[in-house]
């Protein structure tokens, strides 16, 4: 269904406001539970022009989207995680390496495509307003631009996976990239049996969700609001709520 966007300054729909938070609260980074089944261009369409539509600075636009649907690119790929895999396991000890050693970390042959967002960070010339002084705003750019396809994403009922564990150059290498375009996030992307109601990492107990409102300042460093402050109460509410499987909307 065609819509029309609103640009006035109103809240959206109580409605749409909820399906917002619903994707934010109930977006997963999927592994293990993609299924074959081939995405619509059309929907395929819809996600890459909501990355495109992501903030950039100076307005820049430094990504590309490189689709990788080749199977033999794809098992090149995942013999280069295979690799960057055993080394990163090497790192942990103990009770953290063998439970390391459980989890599946990417979707690479399951999920039906692949997707590499790149940055160029030549696209507009060497000075671009915003970046003169903080370089990397156009990398954070293109997470952005990862973010808004992962909960598009969400909302048309698919999984995305970001896989992080290669070696950089070998991954550009792989996929053809030139040196100066640097690989932002290698996505996996596809139609999931089911959604995990928290994050696996969080479930396996690696790490515990951290209280929101235990990561809040006030206008210094370090400085935490008061325990009756208001802000801080409506957050401990809220939190309380999404743990309970209720959106705060």
């Amino acid at each position: 269904m065609e819509q029309t966007l609103s640009f006035d300054d109103q809240p959206f729909p109580a409605a749409a406001r909820a399906a917002v938070y619903q994707a934010i609260f109930s977006r997963r980074d999927v592994r293990g539970q993609f299924l074959p089944e081939p995405i619509d261009d059309a929907v395929l369409a819809r996600l890459l022009m909501a990355a495109h539509h992501a903030p950039s600075v100076g307005f820049m636009q430094p990504w590309n989207f490189l689709l990788i649907r080749d199977a033999a690119t794809r098992r090149r790929v995942h013999d280069l995680f295979d690799t960057a895999n055993q080394e990163a396991h090497a790192q942990f000890s103990g009770e953290r390496r063998e439970l390391y050693s459980r989890f599946k970390l990417e979707g690479i042959l399951e999920a039906p495509f692949n997707l590499c967002i790149t940055c160029d960070r030549e696209r507009t010339g060497p000075v671009v307003i915003g970046r003169t002084h903080i370089k990397t705003m156009d990398l954070y750019s293109c997470v952005c631009a990862v973010q808004n396809l992962w909960l598009a994403a969400r909302a048309e009922g698919l999984g995305v996976g970001w896989v992080s564990i290669f070696d950089q150059e070998r991954l550009q290498a792989a996929l053809g990239i030139p040196a100066h375009i640097v690989p932002i996030a290698y996505l996996c992307v596809g139609k999931v049996s089911h959604f995990h109601d928290k994050p696996e990492l969080e479930k396996a107990g690696w790490l515990p969700r951290l209280p929101v409102e235990e990561l809040v300042y006030l206008d210094r460093w370090g400085q935490a609001t008061a325990d009756d402050d208001s802000l801080r109460l409506t957050l401990q509410a809220m939190r309380q709520d999404a743990a309970e499987g209720r959106w705060p909307a």
